[in-house]
């Protein structure tokens, strides 16, 4: 087994979290973080009402400019300040977008951040889901 396969099913279980949940848009595109005002956001950022994280808050999600409505990525950040790891979805994001959510999220000392992209592969051992 490779140390990472792209699972087909892990992809329809995210996006049935976001299809099943309500896409709340606390942070529109080009407005300024609620802490750190030299970091805007450069996608709409928000979160599913009634799911919860591994910090027991609600799932963020980055929603792009286009009309998509799958999970076709997922960003996972550690922030040495907060002590903590989160994933985010990526919805409807271009290629342009998910370099600029990059950017965002890794442009401090304190928080760094890698991209997941969406494959459609089923490895053997995800056959019996």
């Amino acid at each position: 087994m490779n140390a990472y396969e792209n699972n087909a099913f892990f992809w329809q279980k995210l996006d049935t979290l976001y299809l099943s949940s309500k896409l709340v848009i606390d942070r529109p595109r080009n407005t300024c973080h609620y802490k750190y005002s030299n970091l805007i956001y450069p996608v709409d950022y928000g979160y599913l009402s009634d799911t919860a994280g591994t910090d027991q808050v609600p799932i963020d999600v980055f929603k792009g400019s286009e009309k998509k409505n799958l999970v076709q990525a997922v960003v996972i950040s550690a922030d040495i300040l907060k002590k903590d790891c989160e994933v985010k979805l990526l919805i409807g994001c271009t290629k342009e977008e998910e370099y600029e959510i990059l950017e965002f999220l890794n442009q401090t000392e304190f928080q760094k951040a890698v991209l997941l992209r969406r494959g459609n592969d089923v490895p053997d051992w995800a056959m019996n889901d």
